[in-house]
């Protein structure tokens, strides 16, 4: 055991000492957080109702203590405190209501804190009626009945098994769906319907729907357990059983979406494709035969199904290919191989044309899908996007098929493919900017766009470019709260990332907006906006060595102001426009608001934002009250032009949490004091009395001691108790280093031509 601490801690080390190495910083203990603290909802229970209904809801979260509002990303959805007896606000619980205009599917859930709006949770509106677990069933003997078309909410039971029972009759038709990872939970869920002897008759470990036809009438038992057992408020699921006809399709509960679904589906595509694959179509003597262009919908079903398609096409025709299935949440690899078919006779002759697979990144992320080298968010798809060149006229035949297929026998499987002409097109996606660590950034958190007063935060922002767009995209947020700036680094033309910065002004106010965030573009003459989707984690990770992160996107985009926190400390330029000459270097005058003390004297930035994004790195002291940058144009050869930038790198700053808030414990402490010194002068008054009262009087007065007694008993508590919050909130106050990115405000920069000479 010594030795596997002994390696943990160095390689802690290392990877701290590997971080000051790449954003400059001092060396950094490994005990140091990453990130400023941030509200983070992580379970309400239960984690979803039905339209039109009213329930009680439990939260619990990170930097949550002081939540008062549990907000909706639609307003069909609201939340009042519950109010104890006495009209007091109970701790963490609400009564939210839900419209019976509320659209069933998934919605998020936050809340609003001290430090602004917390990360959000899935919470699911359904139309079935709804139940909760309350108390244990990890027995056959303790099964919870639930009724045929009804849901039930759930948290898993650790190192057991939850039991349900239901009544079927025979030939009856009844479909069991377990949302977990769907609706942001932990839970690997293996899911069983039994006889009612707890008899296994079918069994699903891969997330899928359990179709069951149930085969005499009677009793039957649903089993749920972790696949590996695991359990606790994280694996939490929403079990849903119904009745089908048979034939019927299965309707899934509703799912949260991956970052890569972004790109999907593109602009004006139908909801349904206008032709269906048509069985049996595996080999070339059963090809199905199609027109350009098409949108079809087909199958990946039985295993290692390769669908095959033939058309005509002519020299110099130009098409462009694409397939969404993994876009779908699906666990599929589509690969598409179009050969040009010259006959002779019975001989064929085949000539490749093409080949498709996945679409790539269009940044570079983490190397091995966890371990931080990279952004731990992947906006590329192993779907299709791809160019189809005709080299000559006649047959071609397009096989598609996943993959990895060859174990997969699900008809759910699906795949969409769109052959078309050029339509040249964009989608973005963004997500908070990370640490960038050499060697793994293990922290893998969820951040919200909660802004401290002065702060500036940054969205890395990417595209996927559809059929051959290559110009610029302009980026834009509107709808921001009081206080509260965007400025877009712009996607330039031929690139694939850009940044999005959100500042609050050190005086806004406390507040919350929902933002609309697009990006723009001018294709074929025409201006477009397209919206951007927002991805964040769906549960913080500390050492994502160990747990790998599941990012998805969000429904909607929410900005805050804390209103009482403020930024470490802010960069900002003294005016709003710099201007140079084309050639000439450019200093740019920075001043320095700081607001906390430092690790290190010295904070090393680098510079965002085209034209200036190759800058060296350079120096500013975190001790000075301004500081300066010279960038070189003739070195960057920048060319003259309009331009925003911004500086940004990693200090360590002595965070102290709420130091107010001693102040404010002790005065509590000093007005308990002072009560308990005026019940101890009436103590000894009444005390004093009792001694020398009357026979007749004397039972009264005893009984005034007796009442003074417990006055005095209750006052020193409530001293002990405000001196204890005293020390709770000294503790809490001591500074902590942490480190976290800062990025200074926007800059606008104009390089003017050069004088001719």
């Amino acid at each position: 055991m010594t030795d596997f601490v002994s390696h943990s801690r160095n390689r802690a080390m290392l990877l701290a000492a590997l971080f000051s190495v790449s954003l400059g910083l001092p060396s950094l203990s490994f005990a140091q957080s990453v990130g400023l603290p941030a509200p983070r909802l992580l379970t309400t229970a239960p984690m979803g109702a039905k339209v039109g209904s009213q329930v009680e809801v439990t939260i619990s979260g990170e930097s949550i203590e002081d939540a008062d509002e549990l907000t909706f990303s639609d307003h069909r959805i609201t939340a009042a405190r519950k109010l104890n007896a006495a009209g007091e606000p109970e701790p963490n619980k609400y009564v939210v209501t839900i419209a019976a205009d509320c659209p069933v599917g998934i919605h998020e859930a936050r809340v609003m804190t001290r430090l602004g709006i917390s990360s959000s949770r899935a919470f699911s509106v359904g139309s079935l009626d709804e139940v909760s677990v309350a108390k244990p069933n990890t027995t056959l003997a303790t099964a919870m009945e639930l009724k045929v078309n009804s849901i039930c909410n759930a948290v898993m039971t650790s190192r057991a098994v939850d039991h349900f029972v239901f009544e079927g009759r025979k030939g009856q038709r009844i479909v069991v769906d377990c949302a977990t990872r769907g609706i942001d939970s932990k839970l690997d869920a293996t899911v069983v319907i039994a006889d009612a002897a707890g008899r296994d008759l079918l069994v699903e470990r891969r997330g899928g729907a359990l179709d069951f036809i149930v085969p005499a009438d009677g009793k039957y038992v649903i089993k749920v357990h972790e696949l590996t057992f695991k359990g606790g408020p994280a694996y939490y699921y929403r079990l849903a059983i119904s009745e089908l006809p048979v034939g019927a399709p299965i309707v899934r509960l509703p799912s949260t979406k991956p970052v890569n679904s972004f790109s999907w589906p593109p602009q004006g595509l139908k909801e349904q494709a206008e032709l269906a694959e048509a069985e049996p179509n595996n080999d070339r003597m059963k090809a199905q035969r199609i027109s350009l262009p098409c949108d079809i919908a087909g199958s990946f079903f039985p295993a290692a199904d390769v669908d095959v398609f033939e058309f005509e096409a002519k020299k110099g025709d130009v098409w462009w290919v694409e397939v969404a299935s993994e876009r779908f949440g699906l666990p599929t690899d589509p690969s598409i191989l179009v050969q040009h078919v010259a006959r002779t006779g019975d001989t064929e002759k085949l000539t490749d044309v093409a080949e498709f697979s996945d679409i790539p990144s269009p940044v570079k992320v983490s190397s091995n899908g966890y371990a931080y080298d990279g952004p731990p968010y992947n906006a590329g798809t192993a779907d299709i996007l791809g160019k189809l060149e005709i080299k000559e006229d006649g047959l071609h035949r397009l096989q598609i098929s996943d993959l990895f297929g060859g174990t997969r026998n699900d008809p759910k499987n699906i795949y969409r493919l769109v052959i078309r002409k050029a339509a040249p097109d964009f989608a973005v996606v963004a997500w908070a900017l990370h640490m960038e660590l050499r060697n793994g950034d293990r922290n893998a958190v969820s951040k919200p766009l909660a802004l401290r007063g002065g702060a500036t935060m940054a969205l890395e922002v990417v595209a996927i470019r559809r059929d051959g767009f290559d110009g610029d995209i302009e980026l834009a947020m509107e709808g921001l709260p009081e206080g509260v700036t965007a400025s877009g680094l712009k996607i330039p033309a031929g690139q694939s990332r850009g940044l999005m910065l959100v500042t609050a002004n050190q005086n806004a106010p406390r507040a919350l907006g929902s933002a609309t965030f697009f990006g723009r573009a001018t294709i074929n003459g025409e201006t477009v906006s397209r919206p951007c989707r927002v991805a964040s984690h769906a549960w913080p990770i500390p050492d994502s060595w160990g747990e790998i992160p599941s990012p998805r996107l969000m429904a909607d985009v929410p900005v805050s102001v804390s209103g009482r926190e403020f930024a470490p400390i802010t960069l900002a330029p003294p005016k709003e426009l710099q201007t140079v000459t084309a050639g000439e270097k450019l200093t740019i005058p920075l001043l320095h608001t700081r607001r906390s003390d430092f690790s290190g004297a010295v904070l090393q930035l680098r510079t965002m934002g085209t034209g200036f994004d190759r800058a060296p790195q350079f120096d500013v002291s975190l001790t000075a009250d301004q500081s300066q940058a010279i960038l070189d144009t003739a070195a960057l050869k920048t060319a003259p032009g309009d331009y925003l930038i911004a500086f940004y790198g990693g200090a360590v700053a002595k965070y102290r949490h709420q130091p107010e808030a001693i102040a404010v414990a002790e005065e509590a402490h000093k007005k308990a004091a002072q009560e308990l010194m005026v019940i101890e002068a009436e103590m000894k008054k009444l005390s004093e009395a009792a001694k020398v009262a009357a026979a007749e009087a004397k039972p009264e007065a005893d009984k005034a001691v007796e009442a003074a007694t417990a006055k005095q008993k209750t006052a020193t508590a409530a001293v002990a108790a405000a001196a204890d919050k005293i020390k709770q909130a000294t503790a809490a106050a001591q500074p902590r280093d942490i480190v976290d990115i800062v990025v200074s405000e926007p800059i606008k920069i104009r390089v003017n031509p050069a004088e001719k000479k």
